[in-house]
């Protein structure tokens, strides 16, 4: 599996269900974004069908991801200073 970030390559998949060329997006409880992200995702996953379970089961991470928040802090998205920082536009899609 392909991480955006390198260094999370150490993050693995290890009954290989993940095929190493699909690109992964790892969203943190430290990301002052995830939450609210999970919680976004959920509602369109809803609209999309998606089964009442999964439905739950996102929320209910997305609320535990708040709560670590308020207990550990978060902070905005950044890069380690060794990652380049591409910045793909539309055209690179």
């Amino acid at each position: 599996m392909k991480h955006a970030r390198p260094d999370y390559n150490r993050i693995q998949d290890p009954d290989n269900i993940i095929p190493n060329d699909e690109p992964v997006f790892l969203i943190r409880a430290h990301d002052k974004c995830g939450p609210i992200i999970v919680h976004i995702w959920a509602f369109i996953a809803e609209l999309l069908g998606t089964s009442s379970d999964m439905i739950f089961a996102a929320r209910a991470q997305a609320n535990a991801m708040f709560t670590w928040q308020d207990k550990h802090g978060s902070k905005i998205p950044d890069l380690p200073q060794s990652i380049p920082q591409n910045n793909p536009t539309n055209s690179e899609r």
